[in-house]
């Protein structure tokens, strides 16, 4: 049985994926700093931005799993903030759990990751490419991100494929979305936290054997579409 670590897992879209892996026949560890909820998971409390906290994290799925088949790097949050309000340390904060918690993850996983000639899939969002006002520190995780996840390709390859998902607008709570919020999307609706899931499942899986450094931008086209007014 394939084991997997999913990473910001208690809620939103790191739940979903956790749910369709198990769905699927992993065997699932989520590590949250927030009680995670879902049966059949084992939970571990875990900030992912602090180094020994992932050093120890890796460890326990060493000793308790023996074995780790793929990661997915899902932890994150933003800060709205204008700039000239912007402290350095809230600036580090979402770094260090949006970009550098990557880099942790991965550094300590890299054995188990080798030996099973795992995968990893790290989440980023299509804010990498374009921006509103106040959001520099998530604008600058997400693009880190992407860079880092070419970078790691590169140099875990060919034992370890690492790949990134960008999603666009994804109603994680059950939002009261209007009628226009939909059609704006060329694809017609916004996307679910299941979207994101599959192609989560689809990465981790065999079937993609051909595909590393990638981003999968999943946000029912908006990206793609001109818009002028």
């Amino acid at each position: 049985m394939a084991v997997v670590l999913v990473t910001g897992g208690a809620t939103g879209i790191g739940a979903g994926i956790a749910q369709r892996l198990l769905a699927d026949g992993a065997q699932v560890v989520v590590a949250d700093v927030q009680p995670v909820l879902l049966a059949g998971v084992r939970s571990v409390r875990c900030d992912v931005g602090d180094e020994a906290q992932v050093e120890a994290l890796l460890a326990d799925i060493a000793a308790t799993e023996g074995r780790l088949d793929g990661l997915v790097c899902n932890a994150g949050f933003m800060l709205r903030k204008p700039l000239e309000q912007l402290s350095l340390a809230e600036w580090s904060a979402v770094l260090a759990t949006n970009l550098t918690s990557c880099f942790l993850l991965v550094r300590a996983a890299a054995g188990m990751l080798r030996a099973a000639r795992g995968a990893v899939v790290n989440i980023a969002s299509t804010r990498a490419h374009m921006s509103e006002p106040d959001t520099e520190s998530y604008a600058a995780s997400k693009g880190g991100l992407l860079a880092l996840t070419h970078a790691l390709a590169a140099s875990l390859g060919p034992e370890v494929r690492v790949n990134a998902i960008s999603p666009g607008w994804v109603d994680t709570q059950g939002e009261r979305l209007r009628p226009e919020d939909h059609a704006q999307h060329p694809a017609g609706r916004v996307g679910r936290v299941e979207d994101i899931a599959a192609m989560v499942a689809y990465l981790l899986s065999a079937e993609a054997a051909f595909i590393t450094g990638a981003e999968m931008i999943i946000d029912g086209g908006m990206t793609r579409k001109m818009i002028y007014k």
